[in-house]
C-alpha cells in the first residue's frame, strides 16, 4: 500500500477562548512532510472561547493540574475485565482524560471539522452528536450529513470490545444482533457519557480512515469530557493504530509546545516518515489488565549526580497490581508514587540549599536567580536517559521571581501504584511510539 503523506492540526487545550485570526494562524505544511501543527489554547489561533489566562503562569498550571487526582484515579482504574463497569445510563459515562492537546479532524463524509483531544491513555473515539443531552459544545457531529455514517450492531466483534456498560438486548440468552450497540462509560473521577457504537470515515490532512469505529455520545454527565470528542492513541483494539491498518505502521509521535507560548506550533507526526532516524528507544512493557497504557522501566533517578535511593519497588513494573511507569498525554505534571517523590524532592533541596515554600500542588518552591546552580533531574531507563531540560524541571511565578520544582506526589487521596510522566515533562521533546516492535524514543526538539 502506497504511504500517504498527511498534514493536520493539533491545538494545545488548557481553557478555550475565541480570538481573531491573522495571518500567523496560516499553518504551512511543507510538502513531504506529516508534521501537525500545536498552538497553545491562549494563542491567537486559537478555535475556542475561554477566560484570559492568570497574570502567573504558575497559579495557571496549578489550575490545570487541580484535576491530575481524577486523572490518576482514571489511569489507575483502567483494568481490564470480563465484566464491564456499570455506569448509570442517564449519566452516560465516559471519563475523559483532561485533555490538554487536540488534534483537528473531519469526520464523515464529507467531512465535518472537529476538534478532538488527543489522548495516548485512552483507546476509542469519541464525539458528541446531534442531540446530544448535557453537551457543553455547540459544534456536534450530525450522522444525518454524512453518507457513510452507520451504527454497529450487537454481533459486531467492536461492541464487546468498548470499554463500559453494554446494552444489548438478549432474547433468553441469545443477544439480538441487531439492535445498535449502546453503551455507558465513565471517564476520570467526575464524568460519563452514553453512546452508540459507529463507524464513519476520519479524515487525517489528506488521508482518510474508512469504517472507523467510534462512540457518538447522546447524553453527557459532568465536566470532564472534552466538547468536541477524543481520540484514544492508546494500545487496545479499538485505538487510531489498530483501525488504521498498515496506513502508519503502529507508528507516532509528537513535539507538545510550551504552555507559555502563544505562537509556539508543535506537531504530530503519524507513521514511519519523517520520524526521527537517531533516536534512543525504551522498551514498551504491557501489562494485560491495563492494555492501553504505555508502560516504560524507570530504573532509577539523578538529582545532578547523585543517584536518588528509591526502593526498586517503587519503580518496578507490576502487572498484578499495575505498579509501574507510563508515559501520558492527559496528565499536567509528573508524579510519582510519595517514597519515590519524597527521595526526588529532599535530594533536589539538598542541593538547592534554599528556603521553601508550597504553593498550590508544588511543595517545593524557592527564590530562583540563578538557574546556573540548579541540578538537572535525569530519568533513567531501561537503555535510555532523559535530562529534563530546565523548563521541564522548573515552573515560575511571571509575578515574582519563585520558582517551583515541577513535579509533585501522588494525591493523597488517589490509591495510585503508577508513576506517571506528564505533559509539562514532556514539552518541547519527540516522544515516539512504536506499538508495532513496542517501543518508545525520547529527543530533544523545539517545537516552535
Amino acid at each position: 500500500m502506497a504511504t500517504y503523506f498527511f498534514f493536520f492540526f493539533i491545538f494545545l487545550i488548557i481553557s478555550t477562548r475565541t480570538l481573531a485570526y491573522d495571518d500567523s494562524c496560516s499553518f504551512n505544511s511543507k510538502k513531504g512532510n506529516s508534521d501537525l501543527s500545536v498552538i497553545h489554547i491562549y494563542g491567537k489561533c486559537s478555535p475556542f472561547n475561554s477566560p484570559k489566562p492568570s497574570s502567573s503562569w504558575i497559579n495557571t498550571v496549578i489550575n490545570m493540574a487541580s484535576k491530575d487526582p481524577q486523572r490518576l484515579s482514571y489511569l489507575s482504574s483502567l483494568v481490564a475485565s470480563k465484566k464491564p463497569t456499570n455506569v448509570p445510563i442517564a449519566s452516560g459515562q465516559q471519563l475523559f482524560n483532561i485533555g490538554n492537546y487536540v488534534v483537528r479532524v473531519k469526520m464523515g463524509t464529507p467531512g465535518q471539522q472537529l476538534y478532538m483531544v488527543l489522548d495516548t491513555s485512552n483507546d476509542a473515539a469519541f464525539v458528541p452528536c446531534s442531540g446530544c443531552v448535557g453537551c457543553s459544545s455547540n459544534t456536534l457531529f450530525a450522522p444525518s450529513s454524512s453518507t457513510t455514517y452507520g451504527s454497529v450492531d450487537c454481533s459486531v466483534p467492536e461492541c464487546t470490545q468498548v470499554r463500559g456498560s453494554l446494552s444489548c438486548p438478549t432474547t433468553g440468552s441469545v443477544v439480538r444482533s441487531s439492535t445498535a450497540c449502546f453503551f455507558n462509560q465513565s471517564y476520570g473521577g467526575d464524568s460519563s457519557f452514553y453512546a452508540t457504537l459507529s463507524r464513519d470515515s476520519l479524515g487525517l490532512a489528506n488521508d482518510i480512515v474508512p469504517n472507523y469505529a467510534f462512540g457518538c455520545i447522546s447524553s453527557v454527565s459532568g465536566t470532564s469530557i472534552p466538547p468536541q470528542g477524543l481520540l484514544g492513541l492508546g494500545r487496545g483494539s479499538m485505538s487510531l493504530m489498530l483501525q488504521s491498518g498498515s496506513l502508519y505502521s503502529g507508528v507516532f509521535s509528537y513535539c507538545l509546545p510550551s504552555f507559555k507560548s502563544y505562537y509556539f506550533s508543535g506537531s504530530l507526526k503519524l507513521g514511519l516518515v519523517g520520524q526521527p532516524k537517531n533516536i534512543k528507544t525504551t522498551p514498551l512493557l504491557k501489562n494485560p489488565r491495563r492494555l492501553s497504557l504505555y508502560y516504560v522501566n524507570l530504573t532509577s533517578v539523578s538529582v545532578g549526580r547523585v543517584p536518588v535511593p528509591i526502593g526498586p519497588e517503587h519503580l518496578a513494573f507490576d502487572p498484578n497490581t499495575g505498579a509501574g511507569t507510563v508515559i501520558d498525554s492527559g496528565t499536567v505534571i509528573t508524579r510519582f508514587v510519595q517514597p519515590a517523590y519524597d527521595a526526588i524532592r529532599d535530594e533536589f533541596r539538598k542541593q538547592v540549599n534554599g528556603t521553601f515554600s508550597s504553593l498550590g500542588a508544588f511543595d517545593t518552591c524557592f527564590v530562583s536567580q540563578n538557574e546556573a546552580v540548579i541540578p538537572t533531574i535525569t530519568l533513567h531507563f531501561e537503555g535510555m536517559d532523559l535530562k529534563l531540560p530546565m523548563e521541564n524541571t522548573l515552573i515560575h511565578s511571571s509575578a515574582t521571581p519563585l520558582a517551583c520544582l515541577a513535579i509533585a506526589s501522588a494525591p493523597n487521596n488517589v490509591n495510585s501504584v503508577l508513576n506517571v510522566i506528564a505533559n509539562l515533562q514532556q514539552q518541547n521533546l519527540r516522544i515516539m511510539f512504536d506499538t508495532a516492535n513496542s517501543r518508545v524514543g525520547i529527543a530533544r526538539e523545539v517545537c516552535n
